[in-house]
């Protein structure tokens, strides 16, 4: 973490400079872009280890932003806008923000923030592929796929679905309540367990599309599991 590159893609100078004051502080370098074309140049050129995006940018607003980066990969995202509204919040979630936070901040939690999501994204045990029933998943490659007599079905995942089905892969037939799957996948600071239902709903419709609609189920009352075995 230390040293690390952290991308600023915000039209206000001013805040700007705040951030860039408190994060070099921390010993982070820091690289800034006024606008969404600049900042995705920035992303491809520099390859920085988290960017802070806001919403509000001059030409491309931070969803469409948000979108071509996670086109092109993993890199950490925090959003930063002055939107609070819950709808905003899991639209950014489910383009693959890694968390988000509201204006007016406090610059010293947007660095806590960010050193929580580097910490989530760099120090992730490199695990061997885990299969459930005729799924394999596997968080070295970034790949989850159902296997058929005629080959693999590769699942195409959001960040944060692929986050819930390997963690719950790590212990199939396990009841994990929501509360649980909120603190070890969502966004940190993103606290709104019908966040999970939404995810939970997309991920057994792509497995549902794969031939694999059975390894997941709710609990009522309590969560979710995903079984080991195929029906």
């Amino acid at each position: 973490m230390e040293n690390a590159l952290i991308l600023i893609i915000e039209d206000e100078p001013e805040i700007v400079e705040i951030l860039e004051v408190y994060f070099s502080r921390e010993g982070f370098r820091t690289i800034s872009a006024s606008d969404g074309t600049i900042g995705l140049a920035h992303h491809q050129r520099l390859k920085p280890d988290l960017i802070i995006l806001d919403v509000k940018l001059p030409g491309q607003d931070g969803y469409e932003v948000l979108a071509a980066i996670r086109r092109r990969g993993d890199t950490p995202v925090i959003m930063a806008t002055a939107l609070a509204e819950d709808l905003d919040k899991l639209q950014a979630l489910r383009i693959g923000a890694d968390d988000y936070v509201v204006k007016p901040y406090n610059p010293l939690e947007v660095v806590a923030r960010a050193k929580a999501v580097l910490r989530r994204a760099t120090g992730r045990d490199v695990q061997q592929p885990m299969r459930v029933g005729p799924l394999t998943v596997d968080p070295g490659a970034y790949l989850a796929s159902v296997e058929h007599p005629t080959g693999p079905a590769v699942l195409e995942l959001t960040r944060t679905e692929f986050r819930l089905l390997s963690y719950m892969a790590r212990s199939p037939n396990r009841v994990f309540e929501r509360s649980e799957l909120v603190d070890a996948c969502l966004p940190e600071g993103e606290a709104l367990e019908r966040t999970v239902d939404s995810h939970m709903s997309n991920l057994r419709r792509k497995l549902a599309a794969a031939g694999a609609d059975r390894l997941l189920s709710g609990v009522r009352g309590v969560g979710y599991r995903l079984a080991d075995h195929f029906g």
